[in-house]
């Protein structure tokens, strides 16, 4: 669908809207253009918003999609009139009215889900586990690692620090990261200061042709970027983690969701229920 719009309209982030209307278009061979508008919360704003999608609509010849999560009655009723000639999709009549009725009860109708993060243990909880994995990124430290719930280990680029810094942010998981270095794959052994916590530990691996590519962007015709180089390493650290019993999986073709979702499925099955 070349030049075509969306458009991800809240009172709020946005990222609400804009991860479930992501997840909806991930079901299309498409690439549109992105538009976030966030914090929508007046009458005046919505009028704005409107006359910005009609201006896409007479430009692009078609109707903009229009993902909305807008709470405020006013607000919302500027988006979903007709003179908004976009094709809105509207999240809270779809979902929180449904369950208005199911409930028997009214929601509270709270603008954006971030409004009282301070008092969330949760938030906290997330604040916390960001400040560790960030402390225990690469190795940095040895120190607390009892109270990690999780500790990857894999190759240098192989997609340990993103995964951590997810699980963290999105889940709350405290995730340290220990790249294996050719110390280890001489010693044909984990790093020592891992053996109390195997446990917790979970394996990343990747192809090695991928590998020397994204090692060729950081240090272009090195030894450490070299092709034969990143055979060796896969395969004595995937060798490494079999002999220790550490699961491990390929992040390859893998997303990051993918990835700290089958960690968390593995090592911390009780945070996919909340």
């Amino acid at each position: 669908m070349p030049n075509r719009s969306v458009f991800f309209v809240s009172d709020g982030t946005g990222i609400t809207a804009e991860t479930f209307g992501n997840s909806i278009l991930a079901q299309f061979s498409a690439k549109p253009r992105h538009v976030r508008r966030p914090f929508i919360d007046t009458v005046e704003k919505a009028l704005v918003v409107v006359r910005e999608i009609n201006q896409v609509a007479d430009a692009e010849g078609r109707k903009p999609i229009v993902f909305i999560t807008l709470v405020n009655d006013d607000v919302r009723h500027i988006l979903t009139s007709a003179d908004c000639r976009g094709l809105v999709l509207d999240m809270f009549k779809a979902f929180v009215e449904p369950l208005e009725i199911e409930f028997a009860v009214k929601s509270n109708h709270r603008v954006g889900r971030f409004s009282d993060a301070a008092k969330s243990s949760e938030y906290n909880e997330r604040i916390e586990a960001i400040n560790f994995s960030l402390a225990h990124d690469d190795g940095q430290s040895a120190r607390n690692l009892a109270s990690a719930d999780v500790i990857l280990v894999g190759v240098s680029r192989s997609g340990k620090t993103p995964t951590s810094l997810y699980l963290a942010m999105q889940h709350g998981i405290k995730a340290a990261n220990y790249p294996l270095i050719p110390e280890d794959f001489e010693r044909h052994k984990l790093p020592a200061s891992l053996a109390p916590y195997i446990a917790k530990c979970f394996g990343l691996t990747i192809d090695p042709v991928r590998l020397a590519q994204i090692r060729n962007e950081r240090r272009p015709d090195s030894k450490y970027a070299a092709l034969e180089n990143c055979r060796y390493e896969v395969r004595e650290a995937e060798a490494m983690m079999r002999r220790s019993g550490v699961a491990w999986l390929s992040s390859t073709h893998k997303s990051i969701e993918e990835i700290a979702t089958t960690i968390l499925r593995d090592i911390r099955p009780d945070r996919l229920i909340y």
